[in-house]
């Protein structure tokens, strides 16, 4: 299955009007600091290495980040702190995300969302989920290689549980209990490692901090080692 014609569905998707309408109507007021900027505004595609054996799987693109760039976890603070860690860990060529054309390249890794457009409050409706959920599986089936997946944030987490129980795999989704850094070995089906999502919440709270966050990293970095 192709990645560039999942793109493409995903960039073209109206099948949910109060995200479509969210995303535009950011994209037409904007923030003061990016007013002379053209807003992506469209449902954001995922992005990395068509040949990654890792995904890391986040909730759903900023409103003035990825919904601005059109690049997933670009040009907001969530996306300076995973991409750090990323470079720290050798999956990424650089350690800044800042716009679609920044040279920013990943090595041996894809990311993506659960929900392909930003939502208000940054809080999808359960109807939302359900419907972006068939681009996730899709790229799962293209993405031939992956052994393992960093789940960031208990929403993503449910979401790839979801895909799992729904492809007929045989789990309990309670017997997976999400937090940060737990790690499953999944048969035959990749690792599964938990993060707490790097949202400014998290990130300046001290929920998460960039040692917590390369350790996930380290930690996925060891399992495709091994």
């Amino acid at each position: 299955m192709s990645l560039v014609k999942i793109r493409k569905d995903i960039e073209s998707c109206t099948l949910c009007p109060r995200l479509r309408e969210h995303c535009l109507h950011i994209a037409e007021v904007k923030r003061r600091a990016y007013r002379e900027q053209t807003y992506w505004g469209k449902p954001v595609p995922g992005f990395g290495d068509p040949k990654a054996r890792l995904l890391v799987l986040g909730l759903a693109p900023g409103a003035h980040g990825a919904n601005r760039t059109g690049r997933v976890f670009t040009g907001d603070r969530s996306g300076d702190f995973l991409y750090r860690a990323m470079y720290e860990t050798g999956f990424a060529n650089q350690p800044t995300s800042v716009a679609r054309e920044d040279g920013l390249q990943l090595h041996d890794a894809w990311v993506s969302a659960s929900v392909r457009c930003a939502p208000p409050d940054n809080k999808p409706l359960p109807e939302e989920f359900r419907r972006c959920r068939p681009f996730l599986d899709r790229e799962l089936a293209a993405l031939r290689n992956l052994a393992v997946v960093v789940c960031l944030g208990k929403l993503a987490w449910d979401t790839y549980l979801g895909y799992l129980r729904d492809s007929g795999k045989p789990i309990r989704m309670a017997d997976y209990v999400f937090g940060h850094g737990a790690v499953y070995a999944m048969d035959r089906s990749p690792a599964l490692i938990g993060s707490y999502h790097p949202s400014q919440q998290n990130t300046s709270t001290g929920r998460l901090t960039a040692a917590m966050l390369h350790e996930v990293f380290a930690t996925a970095r060891g399992l495709l080692r091994g």
